[in-house]
């Protein structure tokens, strides 16, 4: 008889597991159970940030010091300027209504203070029936001449001058070339942002109109609408109606004024008075309407009951729009 050994047992299942052994095996089959359940619990809820743009540009704390803390924007009207007149000393016609406005602030303000710049441009508005022909520019390259060169100086001095704020004022065609230019800033896409604009004066802007967006009105409102409003659609040689701005002023409408003298037709114009199924007469009304009294007469219009007139409200308007104006630092 073959003994076997003390504390031998036969098959594999003699021999003994470790109870640490197996407690570890657990714990590690119960972590991946867990991890498993909360990855279909979770899947899908965790949304990881998305990448964001990077922030643009911050604005600087100073900025040169040749660089006026505001800019007055001055657009004269028809027949007022020229394309080789000096911005900066203007003497293509003296009597231009807008220096009844930039004369008395440029004497008020010092230059670092104030930059007064009169925007040159032809100014003129041809008469394209005229017989014979009068030799002028036509309206459509004058405003659109009128418009670039005051955007290009508003571009220009903002790349230069970040800090500067701005004041713009025009009177008839300059009041269109203005308020085009302030309707593009405030609707984000002109050439200076909506915030570096302090106001806008338009007097006797043809594309002026009522409602949403408009303008406000300094002194009575005239029952009518601008010119080009009036005669909307309408297109000749040189001459384009482009009736009212859509949108109006968006983000600069609280800032936008406009003052129209009543029974001016390039402001204030009945629609039947400038029908444009009637085209010779409605040119013949439009161009007599450029040089009618009412319309020369804006110096003298009175805008309030205290007979205080266009161009002193707008001086006034303007220089306290100037003097609480920020005082940019300068390096």
């Amino acid at each position: 008889m073959i003994r076997r050994r003390a504390g031998y047992s036969g098959g594999a299942g003699g021999r003994r597991r470790r109870p640490g052994c197996l407690l570890f095996l657990a714990i590690v089959a119960g972590i991946v159970v867990v991890v498993i359940l909360l990855w279909y619990l979770l899947a899908g809820l965790l949304h990881l940030p998305k990448p964001r743009p990077p922030a643009g540009p911050r604005e600087p704390t100073s900025q040169p010091a040749d660089c006026p803390d505001v800019q007055l924007l001055s657009i004269p009207g028809t027949w007022e300027s020229s394309s080789t007149d000096d911005p900066h000393n203007p003497t293509a016609n003296p009597n231009s209504l807008m220096l009844g406005v930039s004369n008395p602030l440029r004497e008020q303000f010092p230059e670092g203070r104030l930059d007064v710049y009169t925007v040159p441009y032809v100014a003129q508005f041809s008469n394209p029936i005229a017989i014979p022909p009068d030799g002028q520019q036509s309206y459509n390259n004058s405003r659109s001449e009128g418009t670039r060169n005051a955007t290009d100086e508003l571009a220009a001095l903002h790349q230069k001058c970040p800090l500067t704020t701005y004041v713009i004022a025009g009177f008839s065609q300059g009041a269109v070339i203005a308020g085009d230019i302030a309707a593009q800033i405030g609707a984000g896409k002109g050439p200076v942002p909506a915030d570096k604009v302090l106001g806008v004066t338009l007097l006797a802007d043809g594309r002026r109109d009522h409602g949403p967006g408009q303008g406000i009105e300094i002194g009575k409102a005239p029952p009518g609408v601008g010119a080009e409003v009036a005669l909307r659609g309408l297109t000749v040689p040189g001459i384009t109606m482009t009736g009212p701005r859509p949108g109006g002023f968006g983000a600069l409408a609280d800032r936008t004024n406009t003052i129209c003298a009543p029974g001016d037709l390039i402001c204030d114009a009945p629609v039947q008075a400038l029908n444009p199924l009637n085209i010779i007469p409605s040119l013949n009304t439009l161009v007599r309407a450029v040089g009618n009294p009412v319309h020369a007469l804006y110096a003298s219009f009175r805008v309030d009951a205290d007979g205080v007139t266009s161009t002193a409200w707008t001086v006034n308007w303007a220089a306290g729009l100037i003097n609480n104006a920020p005082h940019p630092a300068h390096s």
